[in-house]
């Protein structure tokens, strides 16, 4: 005989709508949403530090593993490299940021100059072929004042590089403070994100392959990439004489970064502006030069560092490159396409989902 409830006994509405318990878990979802975006906002200005240590921390986590067993202390281990990638990046930053404020101005005045005195369609009147391209230069635009204003623009760029320069060192040192404790304490930062991913464990670790994926392959098959295309354009910038080869070396190596775009941007107006100035023979090695040297390294590099870790589509690599570069600044160029390849995958799961 089955034990009937005593009318005292308050009937059970935890599975009814407006009852006590969903409006507890409506109120406590609420405040978790508002924690959330307080966290969010709070670590908003610390995003591009975060964003590069976390990559830095993927790329040397092999080094961390192997340091630590030998050094028995996964501190002194992270202190370790923090020290080098300070010593690597900190250094060279400096020395470059100071050339290239000086580069800026002295080759702002020599283009200006070559201008201002008519020199380059003296040069051109020696290749009478090209004769008429420069008269119809000469009637669409104000070339010296052209010119003139673009130096202006540069030179007040100039300006605002050492002024941004103290912004920017605080930036790398708060990036090798958060590296030093993303390479530390790894093991519990990963642990604490599995025990609150809503993800199966296995789809969580699959999950962290995919990002490690693409920060190596955004890191090795561009950065690295773009570092060695704009330093072999910088270097035959020394070579031929032209002003600024730091500078349009560093010009070269950033539009590198974004597919699609490229080192010729800076390379094809360098060998016209040799060509003006009545260097031909130096405009056809610069041509050649970029064309097959500069523009072929690409092809032979991205292959051999990227592999097949990063299996995007080139007009996806370029919204998730330049979206993330417009969005969250330099630190896009890492953000961007982890946050597409976290999309993509779970897109995945939810396939797989409806399948099964």
């Amino acid at each position: 005989m089955s034990e009937s409830k005593s009318p005292l006994t308050p009937p059970d509405d935890s599975n009814e709508w407006g009852s006590r318990s969903q409006v507890g878990a409506l109120v406590l979802m609420a405040i978790t949403v508002g924690a959330l975006y307080l966290c969010y906002r709070m670590a908003l200005p610390f995003l591009p530090a975060l964003a590069w240590a976390l990559a830095l921390a993927l790329l040397l986590a092999p080094v961390q593993r192997w340091l630590e067993p030998k050094l028995r202390s996964p501190g002194l281990a992270a202190g370790i490299l923090v020290l080098v990638v300070g010593l690597g990046l900190l250094l060279p930053a400096m020395l470059m940021g100071e050339r290239m404020i000086k580069e800026i101005a002295s080759g702002a005045s020599a283009i200006n100059d070559m201008t201002a005195s008519g020199q380059w369609r003296r040069n051109l009147e020696t290749y009478p072929m090209l004769g008429p391209g420069a008269d119809w230069v000469e009637a669409q635009f104000d070339l010296p004042d052209t010119v003139s204003a673009v130096t202006a623009k540069l030179t007040g760029a100039a300006g605002s590089m050492a002024r941004e320069s103290v912004r920017q060192l605080i930036g790398m040192v708060l990036t090798l403070y958060l590296l030093f404790f993303f390479l530390r304490d790894r093991r519990s930062i990963l642990a604490s994100i599995e025990s609150f991913s809503p993800l199966l464990t296995s789809d969580t670790v699959r999950l962290f392959g995919y990002i490690d994926d693409t920060v190596h392959a955004t890191v090795y098959g561009t950065l690295i990439v773009a570092i060695v295309q704009g330093t072999l354009g910088g270097l035959m910038f020394w070579w031929l004489g032209l002003p600024a080869p730091l500078l349009w070396g560093v010009v070269m190596g950033v539009l590198a970064v974004v597919p699609v775009l490229g080192a010729f941007i800076v390379w094809i107006p360098a060998a016209i502006f040799l060509l003006l100035d009545g260097s031909g023979g130096k405009a056809l090695i610069l041509t050649l030069w970029g064309s097959i040297v500069v523009g072929g390294i690409d092809n032979l590099l991205y292959p051999m560092l990227v592999g097949r870790r990063l299996k995007m589509h080139t007009l996806l690599a370029f919204v998730s490159i330049v979206g993330g570069l417009l969005v969250f600044g330099s630190s896009g160029l890492i953000l961007g396409p982890v946050i597409f390849a976290i999309t993509r995958f779970l897109l995945e799961i939810w396939s797989r989902r409806n399948t099964d």
